[in-house]
Order: C-alpha cells, then sequence, then structure tokens
C-alpha cells in the first residue's frame, strides 16, 4: 500500500512509519519540518494546509492522521482534525486518527469517560485529554471514512513485541491496574487495522 502519515516524526508517527515500511509499504512522510526519515519520502506539509493534504492525499491508499499539538496548543486539535478529514473527504481516501484516551470508557464506571477520571489523567494532562473528547466528536459528524483509535493512558517508546489486546471504546487495563502499551506495539495495531480494516469507528488497545 501507499500510506501517507500525517505528523510522522513524533513518537507515534515516527514508530507507525517504521512499522509500515518494515511491512514492505510505500511511506509519504508528512511534517512540519520534513526531517528525514530512512526509508520514507519525507515532505515538508502542514495538516491545516488543506491544499497541500488534498494534493498528498490523491497519490495515496490510505491516510494516517498522527499529530499532536505542542503545549497550550490544545486548542487547534479540531481544527487540525476537520482538515484533515475535509482533505481525506475531497481525495475519497480511508483515514485513521491517531487520538486520545480522554474519550473511553473507564472500566469502572460506563457511564464516565477517562478524562473525567484522575485515576487515569493527571491534571496535568487534562487539557490534551478533553481535547480528544473534542476530536473525536468532530470525527463522528464527519462525512470522511474514519476510523478513530484512542491509546491507553500511557503510550511510551519502548519494545516492539507484536503482540496487544484489542478492545472497544472501554479502556483497557493490565492486571497490574496500569493501561499501557509501548509506542512500537501501537504501530503494529494501527497497520494491522490499515491491511485488514475491521470497520469499528472507535476502538483501542494496549499491552
Amino acid at each position: 500500500m501507499k500510506i501517507t502519515v500525517v505528523g510522522a516524526t513524533g513518537t507515534a508517527g515516527s514508530r507507525i512509519t517504521a512499522e509500515a515500511l518494515r511491512r514492505g509499504h510505500h511511506v509519504t512522510a508528512a511534517s512540519r519540518s520534513g526531517a528525514p526519515l530512512p526509508g520514507a519520502t519525507a515532505v515538508r506539509a502542514d495538516a491545516t494546509d488543506g491544499e497541500r493534504m488534498r494534493e498528498l492525499f490523491a497519490g495515496t491508499d490510505v491516510i494516517v492522521g498522527a499529530t499532536r499539538p505542542a503545549p497550550g496548543q490544545e486548542h487547534v486539535v479540531g481544527e487540525t482534525t476537520t482538515a484533515l478529514l475535509d482533505a481525506a473527504l475531497a481525495a475519497d481516501r480511508r483515514v485513521l486518527v491517531v487520538g486520545g484516551a480522554g474519550p473511553l470508557r473507564t472500566p469502572a464506571d460506563p457511564e464516565r469517560l477517562v478524562v473525567d477520571d484522575p485515576a487515569y489523567v493527571a491534571a496535568e494532562w487534562r487539557t490534551i485529554a478533553a481535547a480528544s473528547v473534542d476530536q473525536l466528536e468532530v470525527c463522528r459528524t464527519h462525512q470522511a471514512d474514519w476510523t478513530y483509535l484512542s491509546p491507553p493512558a500511557v503510550l511510551e517508546p519502548g519494545e516492539r513485541t507484536g503482540h496487544y489486546r484489542r478492545g472497544g471504546t472501554t479502556l483497557l487495563v493490565g492486571t497490574d491496574g496500569v493501561s499501557r502499551i509501548s509506542a512500537e506495539d501501537f504501530a503494529v495495531a494501527v497497520l494491522d487495522e490499515l491491511e485488514n480494516p475491521s470497520g469499528a469507528k472507535h476502538f483501542t488497545v494496549a499491552s
């Protein structure tokens, strides 16, 4: 497949790019910096530049939106996601949005969102978690062919084991009560979904 990863130099985006290349796909790695990534076609592009996005998406099979705002810029998440979905719709391409854990349900209370549970979202992370709730709502009201993947509460660089658990819209936790996955295994889950679409609109994964 030809895959365009938007936000390709970030923690998730860089691992998704690497995993796609590992599987033999052609990757266009789009980022604001245009920094090179070994094996990928690196391009400089802003996710909010609709014309530029449409140009990139016209030559691809599927899109991964893995952008993440800088601290203090969480308010742009909705705008960025809308621009990404608009461009995907115009190009008639499927897009997988790497979102946040905020809109997932808590394991103990299905009526409570993770964003509202300090056991999973510390105060300093609540703004970005709330932005992910809004981001999912943007997707739900858009006509593009989208899938929203919520990571667990902790997503950080680590080991690629190739194994993960897949869930629905409720946060997955381990036997130790912690919800986590390595960015490398998260990328495995992303590529599995791209290669074999499940049809789910919103799902999560964890180690």
